[in-house]
């Protein structure tokens, strides 16, 4: 009896250990509202499965220091490795390490710009971009009547999401019901709220007059929202839009400040983005693309939005 039972025990710890699998994480960078809550997400989740350790290093929105962390999990032998680019087009270089490497490699929120190859056992989590952009200037376009001059905020410009989010701003404002809208000024604040601040500080004191600002995430209203209170400006009378429906978004919207808002389930990618990478750690199929939907947020509707987050 005493043999079986520590038979059995031997027998356990062995197939405990059979099944612990290590992923690898990679995030562009921990100082930054949204993808903290998508990082936690993806850390609170691996703490409910059983043998799953996540190595999650910062790469400080540093390509080679990414990459010099993608090998470095490679040279650890990781079973999966997750990337949520610093650079969109510097996806191909990390892609074929991990290939090279035979190890499963998922890109989160950021889409690489291999995205359409990439290969075997490599995927992508996210939110598809077309909606976000587009949800948003739909939205303010309703809101201002379908007239009326706006200004556009834009993230990193070598960030696909920023490039898309753009792109589907001017796709909404080309359509009949928009195409009263102007676009009097569009430049980068790489998505930061003070250089959000600092970039409407300029607009303003050079005089600019738009009636809505259209940013591409919310860091980056809320510091253009600051930069017009701070410069006396009534906030009834701009309508203001980004991306992300952040915590602070979320209270900006409460408070009156920020109009629209489009909610990213940055806790749901990072869930998403390791049930990808472990099932392609244990040889299982999965989509090369992941989406998970965006969702409108307005003052209508904002309690719902608040408890998700």
């Amino acid at each position: 009896m005493k043999k079986f039972i520590m038979g059995t025990a031997m027998a356990l710890v062995l197939s405990t250990a059979a099944h612990a699998e290590t992923v690898g994480v990679s995030m562009a960078k921990f100082d930054d509202n949204f993808l903290t809550v998508l990082r936690n997400g993806m850390t609170d989740y691996a703490k409910t499965l059983n043998g799953v350790t996540l190595q999650v290093e910062d790469a400080q929105n540093d390509v080679s220091k990414q990459q010099s962390q993608i090998q470095n999990f490679i040279a650890s032998k990781v079973d999966a490795i997750i990337v949520n680019p610093v650079d969109t087009d510097a996806t191909t270089a990390m892609s074929k390490l991990a290939a090279d490497a035979g190890i499963p490699l998922v890109y989160v929120n950021r889409q690489p710009v291999n995205v359409d190859t990439l290969p075997d056992k490599q995927a992508f989590v996210a939110s598809n971009e077309q909606e976000s952009g587009t949800l948003e200037t739909k939205e303010i376009c309703r809101i201002l009547g379908g007239k009326g001059k706006a200004v556009v905020i834009m993230g990193e410009l070598s960030n696909q999401a920023a490039r898309m989010r753009t792109q589907d701003v001017h796709d909404v404002i080309k359509t009949d019901e928009c195409k009263g809208l102007e676009i009097v000024e569009e430049q980068t604040a790489n998505w930061d709220r003070t250089q959000g601040a600092d970039l409407m500080t300029n607009w303003l004191s050079s005089g600019i007059e738009f009636d809505a600002v259209i940013s591409n995430n919310d860091e980056m209203a809320i510091g253009a929202i600051q930069a017009l209170k701070a410069a006396g400006k009534d906030m009834s009378k701009v309508v203001v839009g980004g991306v992300d429906a952040t915590q602070d978004a979320l209270a900006a919207m409460q408070a009156g400040d920020l109009d629209v808002t489009v909610f990213q389930d940055a806790a749901g990618q990072g869930k998403g983005s390791l049930d990808a990478a472990l099932k392609l750690a244990k040889g299982e199929k999965v989509e090369k693309k992941v989406y998970i939907p965006f969702q409108l947020v307005t003052p209508d509707n904002v309690k719902d939005f608040v408890a998700k987050n």
